[in-house]
């Protein structure tokens, strides 16, 4: 069975190209569209997809309310919130990290990606695009004393596959990503990684990525860029 993706945004031109580039993959189709977050949270209800694409900034109700309150119906847990916007802020990310949004990308995503992107976090994982990767780690990083500190020695319960794994997350690629970059399986580099967060008690990919920056798994300026030069 195709995965079944409903398209929530207010620009009727962009719902059109998105559908068309989805209806061409093999594996997803679009089963229905909304064009404010009412609309979406209704048309979830009835049409139960498996990922709901979702943008932020819409009428009668916004994207990140009618995120949290799709993840917050129980009928509805099966169904995955993935956040594509304009607008990559360090706010607007963690309020739908908790909202319950399992993706957060950018719509300037190439489109390979947009298709990777539903099919990663259809399978469970979560995905965060490399910029509100580095948003998620400055906004940690300016107030440290929301997470109690970690420390390396937590690492050391780690092989170093995993850490490798973790190390490359902390990038923002996701799992299909990295299993393409180390030539293993998307299955090889999940188990991995779930290995990972349940041997540093990380609740999800997020906080796998805060934790890989607070031990220095991953310098904080690492790639250049997440000290806003």
């Amino acid at each position: 069975m195709p995965l079944r993706v409903l398209l929530a945004d207010d620009q009727a031109l962009l719902r059109g190209a998105f559908r068309t580039l989805l209806d061409s993959a093999d594996d997803i189709t679009v089963v229905g569209e909304a064009s404010h977050g009412g609309q979406a949270v209704a048309l979830t209800r009835e049409l139960h997809p498996d990922v709901v694409i979702m943008d932020i900034r819409m009428p009668d109700m916004d994207g990140l309310t009618a995120t949290l309150t799709i993840c917050a119906d129980p009928d509805l847990r099966a169904t995955r919130v993935l956040i594509l916007t304009t607008y990559e802020t360090d706010e607007y990310i963690a309020q739908a990290l908790r909202a319950g949004a399992s993706g957060f990308i950018g719509k300037g995503i190439e489109a390979p990606d947009l298709l990777n992107a539903v099919r990663t976090v259809a399978a469970g994982d979560t995905l965060l695009s490399p910029a509100a990767t580095r948003s998620l780690v400055a906004r940690f990083l300016a107030t440290p004393a929301e997470t109690p500190p970690r420390h390396p020695q937590q690492l050391a319960a780690l092989t170093p596959r995993e850490r490798e794994m973790v190390a490359l997350v902390a990038t923002g690629l996701s799992n299909l990503e990295i299993a393409d970059r180390m030539y293993l399986s998307p299955f090889t580099v999940r188990a991995h990684v779930q290995r990972a967060m349940t041997k540093l008690g990380a609740r999800d990919r997020a906080q796998l990525v805060v934790i890989a920056y607070q031990t220095g798994l991953a310098g904080a300026n690492h790639d250049g860029s997440t000290d806003g030069g």
